[in-house]
């Protein structure tokens, strides 16, 4: 009795299995029927969809991209920010030798190629997320510290600063609150537009290979749809069109945060 009651629950378990293994054998096929077929085009339940040489859905694999390479602009453009805020508020506040080894530093980081140089760095270094964030926040903050410095330079000596002075602040307190909320703008502006330069720096560290193997990107994209240029025009085609929309779009936010904190732009 209890044999056959033993038969009868394991078949139902063992027709499972069958069942499984058979739509794992069938899922397999289609896989490699598609890896054959590389990219292609074709009309699916939702529409139009187009597929990469693995299969993959294209606006998929843009809205995923998105997210590598804003984080990227965004974070490497606040840290270039800062640093070049920092940089420049103590060169401009100071002036003398430490406005002078500090300008210099400055003008070396300008005439470096920027892309060149974190093409090396992250090279030999390895790809990384992280790292790529740290390359371009290096390179990238001279623009705003010659901006900070020189609206220090031209407000360290107006009368609210004096007052500051003869009332007994530190220095720290003379930067931090009186000279720095009125000297931040132009930098604010440079920044908006790093995240901009930022972007297209990642995209290409991405087209040569080296960024993040284990995310994706709109630069991975692009050197992936090199070996497909000449039949699947769309496997470029809108990872580069989303890149374009991004940068032109930062770049637009830029132009109106520079003509909404910039008061002397009204009268040009």
């Amino acid at each position: 009795m209890h044999d056959r009651q033993g038969l009868g629950g394991r078949a139902p378990a063992r027709r499972r299995q069958e069942i499984d293994a058979s739509r794992d054998q069938k899922w397999t096929r289609e896989r490699e029927a598609d890896l054959r077929r590389g990219p292609r085009r074709r009309s699916g339940e939702h529409g139009q969809e187009i597929s990469d040489n693995l299969g993959r859905d294209i606006l998929t694999d843009v809205i995923h991209g998105a997210r590598v390479s804003l984080v990227v602009g965004l974070l490497a453009a606040a840290s270039s920010t800062f640093i070049g805020t920092t940089i420049g508020s103590i060169a401009g506040f100071f002036g003398g030798a430490a406005d002078a080894f500090l300008m210099r530093t400055t003008e070396f980081f300008q005439i470096v190629a920027r892309f060149f140089l974190a093409l090396i760095i992250i090279a030999l270094s390895g790809p990384g997320v992280g790292k790529v964030i740290f390359v371009i926040a290096i390179l990238g903050w001279p623009a705003a510290a010659r901006l900070v410095r020189g609206e220090f330079l031209r407000l360290r000596s107006y009368e609210f600063v004096e007052a500051a002075r003869a009332m007994g602040a530190s220095s720290a307190t003379i930067i931090v609150q009186e000279i720095l909320p009125n000297a931040v703008a132009p930098a604010i502006v440079a920044g908006s537009l790093d995240v901009a330069q930022a972007i297209l720096l990642e995209a290409g560290l991405s087209f040569f290979g080296l960024g993040d193997p284990n995310h994706i990107s709109w630069g991975m994209m692009i050197n992936t749809a090199q070996a497909f240029l000449g039949e699947a025009w769309w496997l470029s085609a809108f990872p580069g069109l989303a890149i374009l929309l991004t940068v032109l779009s930062i770049n637009l936010v830029g132009d109106g945060l520079n003509d909404a904190l910039n008061p002397r732009a009204e009268h040009r």
